[in-house]
C-alpha cells in the first residue's frame, strides 16, 4: 500500500499488525475509507470487513487481485480460492 493510503487509514483505524487496521467506524465514514482505497490502493489488494445484521453477522468487500473471492452461496457470503495459477491473472 501507499504511505499516503496508510497514513489515510491510520486517521480512522488503528494499526495493530503492519497492514492490518481496525476500528469501529459507521456506515458513512465506511463508505468514505473505501473509497480512499479504491482511489490510492493501486496495486495492492485489500479487505474490509464490518459487522452487520445477516446470518453470519458480517459482511465484506474485496479490492484488487487476490486468490481468494468472495462468493453468494444462497444469501450467505462465502470464499472461495482460485487454483494458484490463475492468481495473477
Amino acid at each position: 500500500m501507499p504511505p499516503r493510503l496508510r497514513g489515510r487509514l491510520a486517521v480512522w483505524l488503528l494499526e495493530v499488525r503492519a497492514g492490518v487496521y481496525v476500528g469501529d467506524v459507521g456506515q458513512r465514514v465506511r463508505e468514505m475509507l473505501w473509497q480512499q482505497v479504491e482511489g490510492m490502493a493501486e496495486d495492492g489488494n485489500v479487505v474490509m470487513a464490518w459487522a452487520t445484521n445477516t446470518e453470519s453477522g458480517f459482511d465484506f468487500i474485496t479490492y484488487g487481485q487476490n486468490r481468494r473471492q468472495p462468493v453468494d452461496f444462497d444469501g450467505l457470503r462465502l470464499v472461495t480460492f482460485l487454483p494458484e495459477s490463475e492468481k495473477n491473472n
